[in-house]
């Protein structure tokens, strides 16, 4: 299995970062971990066939997570001339966001039918199923009102699998999440101050043992986190970082 950190930022381009993206590739599967603002951008810099991603699959709806997903529909429906099928996988909500999200950025788009199948599919978390050759169980993430529209990712494909917390403060759902992962990716806002929805490495780092992951990259990182990363003992994401796990 392969991973490509499209984008490894936050929504405040820290460090000159993309939004958060990443590209997940194997045998059989290819899909999208999120599809932030800038994701198109990256995606074609790094020069990734389009049209052979089978799904996105969306932690929550802020624009450095979801925003980029107009850009690749449209892209996809006018430039990239897709016909194979596209699932996009996110909260509780994510029909009603996708609308709002297409008619906002380009008004008159949400009524366009696409020129390929796209399925949409809303995501509860604790509830295992599987999406485009992966099985994926999403789990609780804090990132707002409790019970909100944020989730956590397991991912399970071709005897693999990977974990990203999406934007969360720490819950102890990432230990079922993310408990011996082949791949696990963490927010990192910051390195040991609190903030309110946003995880630290400190509070992971108390944590690690209970999730022995095999693998541990940080990734959405505050210009705080960008100034130490040289010297952190744990590895860190960038825009391009390609993992083969």
């Amino acid at each position: 299995m392969h991973l490509t950190f499209i984008g490894s930022g936050d929504a405040f381009g820290s460090g000159g970062r993309l939004n958060t993206c990443f590209h997940v590739t194997g045998r059989s599967v290819n899909f999208l971990i999120d599809c932030g603002a800038s994701s198109l951008i990256g995606l074609k810099a790094r020069k990734v066939p389009l049209n052979e991603i089978r799904a996105i699959f969306v932690t929550h709806f802020h624009a450095d997570h979801f925003g980029g997903v107009p850009f690749f529909m449209l892209d996809a429906q006018f430039y990239s001339r897709r016909t194979q099928p596209l699932l996009i996988a996110g909260p509780i909500g994510l029909k009603s966001r996708y609308e709002h999200v297409m008619e906002s950025s380009f008004p008159g788009s949400a009524a366009a039918k696409p020129k390929f199948d796209l399925f949409l599919v809303e995501l509860a978390a604790g509830r295992q199923t599987r999406v485009a050759g992966v099985d994926v169980k999403p789990y609780q993430a804090h990132h707002g009102a409790p019970g909100g529209p944020f989730l956590s990712y397991r991912f399970e494909a071709e005897g693999r699998s990977i974990a990203y917390s999406g934007d969360t403060e720490w819950t102890d759902g990432l230990i079922a999440a993310a408990a011996q992962v082949d791949l696990f990716i963490a927010e990192a806002y910051f390195f040991d101050k609190k903030v309110k929805f946003h995880l630290d490495l400190q509070s992971l780092t108390d944590k690690l043992p209970a999730i022995q992951p095999k693998r541990l990259i940080l990734t959405h990182m505050s210009d705080d986190m960008l100034q130490r990363a040289a010297a952190l003992p744990y590895e860190t994401a960038f825009d391009g970082k390609k993992v083969d796990f």
